[in-house]
Formats: C-alpha cells, sequence, structure tokens
C-alpha cells in the first residue's frame, strides 16, 4: 500500500472463525483486519468447504479505501468499508469461483472466471459483461489471472502458460 503497510489474503483452508484480510504495518503490526463470518451469516454461507470456507484468493485497497475481497466459494466479489461493513458485493449469480479481480482506469472490473467455459470477464460498475474472453479447454490447471496492458491487450495467466489477447 502506499503507506508501505500490506494487505494479505487468507483463504486457503480457511474456517469460519479466521481472519480473511489482515493488513499489517512495516513492523508486521496487524493495522487492520476483517472476518467473512461477520458479514456472510446466511444459511447459503454455512458448511461450505471447499479448499477452505470463503477460499479467499486476493484483495485490494480501492481509491475510496474500502477494500475489494475475493471470496471464490462464495462466488462474488465482497467491497467492504474501513470498518469491515459490506458496500456491496460484485457478480453474485455471474461469477464462478472467481480469482484475482482488478479495478481497471475506467471503473470496470477484470477477473479471471472459473465457470465452463472459463472465461476473463470485465464488468462495468452496474455488473453487466462489456467483454468477456473465454479461455480455450485444455488439460491444464485454471485460468488465474487477468491484467490489462498500456496497449489495450489482455494478458492471461494459466497455471502453465501466459497469453496476451487483443481487444
Amino acid at each position: 500500500l502506499p503507506d508501505g503497510n500490506t494487505l494479505i489474503a487468507f483463504g486457503a483452508g480457511d474456517r469460519t472463525s479466521d481472519v480473511q484480510v489482515k493488513e499489517v504495518d512495516q513492523q508486521g503490526n496487524i493495522v487492520w483486519s476483517w472476518h467473512a463470518r461477520d458479514v456472510f451469516t446466511g444459511a447459503e454461507y454455512s458448511g461450505i468447504s471447499d479448499e477452505g470456507w470463503t477460499h479467499t484468493n486476493a484483495v485490494s485497497r480501492l481509491e475510496s479505501g474500502n477494500t475489494l475481497i475475493s471470496l471464490r466459494n462464495f462466488n462474488l466479489i465482497a467491497e467492504v468499508d474501513q470498518k469491515g461493513k459490506l458496500v456491496r458485493t460484485i457478480g453474485k449469480g455471474l461469477l464462478k469461483a472467481q480469482h484475482d479481480p482488478l479495478v481497471l482506469s475506467n471503473g470496470n472490473i477484470l477477473v479471471a472466471n472459473l465457470d465452463k467455459p472459463q472465461a476473463i470477464i470485465e464488468l462495468d460498475p452496474s455488473e453487466h459483461v462489456v467483454w468477456q474472453f473465454t479461455v480455450p479447454l485444455r488439460q491444464s490447471w485454471p485460468v488465474r489471472d487477468a491484467n490489462r496492458l498500456e496497449n489495450g491487450n489482455t494478458l492471461i495467466t494459466e497455471s502453465d502458460r501466459v497469453v496476451e489477447v487483443t481487444k
């Protein structure tokens, strides 16, 4: 983060009692933390276990000071404020086992979606798909990340290859 702090996502093997996001200062002190259990309390979130309860796989701090959190097992992205209160969910009913959402300079979100077929999806702020690239079926591990390059192309990372695609 600009102040030297680091955001850490924990989700591989997490339980409901665990902290899914921590912000630590340069001395290693926890200065902010977030528990999914404080927000996601409904029956639809109980009993989930796929390499952890939430399998939180990405976290980033937004310009607003809010935090964007990818909760893979909940098939959604959460935006929480500095007090940990849920501001909104993104992609509920659209995303499946998503990875590494990235807020683009235009305010859209680029995210790897592991639904079948696997795809890179760009969502506008109203959660409409404005661009999508379906990842060709291969005998490989799932797509993990996508980044928009300065030339407008998208760099896609899978577990065993990196591909650049045009818009």
